[in-house]
């Protein structure tokens, strides 16, 4: 009988063939060589202290495996340029991103399929984390890498000025936005702080990706049924509700901080550490961040109250390593995969206590979060994920729902007279009709 590894090799090899058509493969495609080099794009601002722990991994499997890599970071329209490698046929080997963007891979054909049981290590990782790679077929797609949740960061400094306690309630943190808005937190005699720092953005669906917590809070959810046989259920009174609660900051309190409708995530973060909102929820890798452009003393981590629902809850995320289709060699992708997941390459990719951080939270379970970092605020965020973390619904492509859900959101903020209810049901009927597009719909 073979090996454990030769029938992977093989297996391998045979995925080779049959992707031999895939996008950013075709006619030339290289006969398979386990000591080809890797090519490796990670969804990094280039220059930064995540692409230095990328490269810091890439040397260390390079030097246990002497397979030759090459990494290179991408964030500003990382998806776009994918596309155009894509169709070029010089798709990298490797790719490490975002598992949302696990559905849209898999449409378009950018990457192979994954067996757990081929993949040593994998029956060291938590479940939910390979829930995180699987798709709507039920098929792995990718190799989970690192997790995260998210929680509220909150100007501790302003909230003891004015006398007020951590907020247990929505009733509590917006009457602290509220507060942080007309009581002057900073005490410099003008009207210049705001509550909510909010990434309002449409683009790469922000303010969804943003509200899908306390959409979940309020009890509320994008679809019911299950997988297959969806149906919308953004219109629902709970969402209608929440979708009220978020519009009520913008107009109604007026607590969130101006050009919040068309800020990501890159122009939001400096509202927070300048002192110009004071509540921001936000992921556990801009710690780091505050910590030395704010101060680690001014804020405070606090996990999101329960909603009108009656519980927290919290977008889970993190990132993937997805094996691209048509690598000259399908054995070191798995290899660099197992090496990412390992205990070494777990505890290497958290990079301690700095913003070197490429895993917030281990997905092997033997990597023990606190011996690896003496920041216990990171353990807020490990209780987030597991007690209330929730992923993205499973469908076959879920940006083009996300997508439509940040569009409705942002008319509804933008426009004070804008009729939620109504709004969310053309937002329904958009999701029945994409449902009905993907085969997913009752």
């Amino acid at each position: 009988m073979l090996s454990r590894k030769a029938t992977r090799l093989v297996a391998a090899l045979a995925a080779v063939f049959a992707l031999a058509t895939a996008a950013g493969c075709g006619d030339d495609q290289p006969a398979a060589d386990s000591k080809a080099p890797l090519e490796i794009w990670v969804r990094k601002p280039p220059g930064s202290p995540t692409e230095k722990t990328h490269q810091d991994l890439a040397a260390k499997f390079t030097a246990a495996t002497g397979v030759p890599t090459k990494v290179t970071a991408v964030f500003e329209d990382f998806e776009t340029k994918l596309q155009q490698a894509a169709a070029q046929k010089k798709l990298p080997d490797i790719v490490v991103n975002d598992t949302a963007q696990l559905g849209t891979l898999v449409k378009q054909g950018l990457v192979r399929d994954v067996n757990q049981a081929d993949i040593d290590g994998g029956d060291q990782l938590t479940p939910a984390a390979w829930d995180a790679a699987k798709g709507a077929d039920g098929k792995l797609y990718a190799v989970p890498f690192s997790a995260q949740s998210f929680a509220l960061f909150i100007r501790k400094d302003w909230r003891e000025k004015l006398g007020l306690a951590q907020p247990t309630s929505w009733a509590e943190l917006d009457a602290l936005a509220t507060a942080f808005t007309t009581k002057d937190p900073d005490g410099n005699g003008k009207a210049d702080t705001y509550g909510y720092v909010i990434p309002g953005s449409t683009k790469r669906g922000y303010l969804d990706w943003y509200f899908s917590s306390f959409l979940w809070a309020s009890g509320a959810d994008y679809f019911s049924g299950s997988p297959g046989s969806l149906t919308p259920a953004i219109g629902s009174d709970q969402a209608v509700a929440a979708a009220q609660w978020l519009k009520a900051q913008f107009c109604a309190a007026k607590s969130v901080v101006p050009g919040a409708v068309t800020a990501e995530t890159t122009q939001a973060h400096p509202l927070f550490e300048t002192g110009k909102g004071g509540i921001y929820f936000t992921g556990p890798y801009n710690m780091a961040r505050f910590d030395k452009n704010l101060g680690k003393d001014k804020y405070e981590v606090v996990a999101l109250p329960a909603g009108p629902g009656g519980k927290s809850a919290s977008l889970a995320e993190g990132e993937n390593v997805y094996l691209m289709a048509g690598s000259a060699n399908p054995a070191g992708q798995e290899r660099f995969a197992e090496f990412l997941i390992s205990e070494q390459g777990q505890t290497v990719g958290m990079a301690g206590d700095t913003d070197g951080n490429v895993v917030r939270l281990p997905v092997n379970k033997n990597v023990d979060l606190a011996k690896v970092r003496t920041d216990t605020r990171w353990l807020v965020f490990d209780k987030v994920y597991k007690e209330v973390g929730r992923y993205a619904p499973v469908v076959p492509e879920w940006t083009p729902f996300r997508t439509a859900s940040a569009e409705a959101l942002n008319a509804i903020v933008s426009d004070c007279g804008s009729d939620p209810k109504a709004e969310l049901a053309k937002l329904a009927e958009k999701f029945g009709a994409e449902l009905k597009k993907q085969g997913a719909g009752a």
